[in-house]
């Protein structure tokens, strides 16, 4: 088997007992896995859920709190027995662990992001498992976020992962609710995600996760546009792992073998930096830089909205108002008002810039918007 950079997400009701506490049987299973992949030579990630449930008990709540200021209390005492009942069992097996909270300005800011990325290729490079989670004491965004289930897609993406798995109490999509409609029939390939894939994931998660099989989808449909591979399923076993790898597992396969993958550098373009504004470009601009390859030039510009620097990421539009793609802007806007519609050599007589390009296509990302619609949600 190829061997594959790996990111395994563990939602809460893959960890939680009956009373919706941390089951450490559980989570020795998954740990099981996780060691059995590593001894394959996979590298692998670990985005886990479970710090809400893991210490509201400890707060005399008889259930997951409802309020967010619960919810973040029982996560800052969880996470951190959550971590060491981790470290605990991984150590049985000779592997340390890391403990990575992120929030999601540490993806809209550049360094932060830059920093990330880092961080986990060392980690990576050592021989260290790193486990992730939303950071969620202090980010108001996790309490609807899907229970990580975008986090992983977004990590996953990041460091170039091959597959995402994504482990649940829902052993994979169904073209109707099993749970009401018993001969529903599950999907075990699906290459894309459609409106019609869309519209069969329901949203309610269960009763210790904030997640379901729309949050699932969601992020599905995100790691795919980024060349990351999908398998979304029930999984507690030694062998889990290695049988979602081999083609085996209990759930649902997304992708196909033509993904590609998007650089970090465009990946932070496209899904996490703040845009400062908008311009408009005729046809053959938007020609040129979808399918042609080509920077932005001045000439391609019709209109400027918005006030932003040399540097800072704007959006594109077409002229009928369709969103095209972000970029680097190497104007300003008022330098790009001067010159727009003009020549290059106009902008080079008129203006003291070091390039001539608007957007260089190497600073450019197309999208589509229903992709940038995702990350948004």
């Amino acid at each position: 088997m190829k061997k594959q950079r790996v990111v395994v997400k563990i939602g809460s009701s893959s960890l939680t007992n009956s009373h919706g506490g941390l089951s450490q049987d559980k989570l020795n299973k998954h740990v099981k896995a996780i060691v059995a992949l590593r001894k394959q030579g996979h590298e692998v990630l670990l985005v886990s859920s479970g710090a809400v449930a893991t210490g509201f008990t400890l707060l005399g709540y008889p259930s997951r709190p409802a309020t967010i200021e619960g919810k973040q209390a029982a996560a800052a005492v969880g996470q951190g027995l959550l971590i060491q009942a981790y470290n605990d069992a991984f150590s049985k097996y000779g592997l340390a662990v890391a403990q990575i909270l992120i929030t999601r300005i540490d993806f809209s800011k550049r360094q932060q992001y830059n920093n990330v990325y880092n961080t986990l290729s060392v980690l990576l490079k050592r021989g260290i498992i790193p486990i992730i989670n939303e950071n969620d004491t202090v980010a108001i965004d996790e309490l609807t976020f899907g229970d990580n289930d975008m986090l992983s897609a977004l990590v996953a993406g990041l460091i170039h992962a091959d597959t995402l798995v994504i482990l649940t109490d829902a052993d994979g999509l169904y073209d109707s609710d099993p749970r009401v409609h018993p001969h529903a029939k599950k999907f075990k390939q699906v290459d894309e995600i459609t409106p019609e894939i869309e519209a069969l994931a329901t949203a309610s998660g269960s009763s210790v996760g904030t997640g379901g099989m729309k949050s699932k989808i969601l992020a599905t449909k995100l790691a795919l546009s980024l060349g990351v591979h999908v398998f979304i399923g029930t999984g507690n076993g030694k062998e889990t792992l290695t049988d979602i790898l081999e083609g085996k597992g209990k759930g649902t396969y997304f992708g196909h073998s033509l993904l590609s993958t998007l650089k970090s550098k465009k990946q932070w373009i496209a899904f996490h930096s703040d845009t400062n504004g908008q311009i408009i470009i005729d046809e053959g601009a938007a020609f040129a830089l979808i399918h042609g390859g080509k920077s932005l030039l001045p000439a391609g510009v019709t209109y400027v909205d918005g006030n932003f620097l040399p540097g800072e990421v704007v959006e594109v539009y077409s002229i009928d108002g369709h969103l095209l793609g972000k970029g680097l802007i190497n104007y300003s806007s008022a330098q790009l008002k001067e010159v727009q519609g003009n020549s290059t050599e106009y902008a080079k007589n008129h203006l003291d810039i070091e390039r001539i390009e608007v957007i260089h296509r190497d600073d450019w990302v197309a999208l589509q918007e229903k992709i940038q619609e995702v990350v948004t949600k």
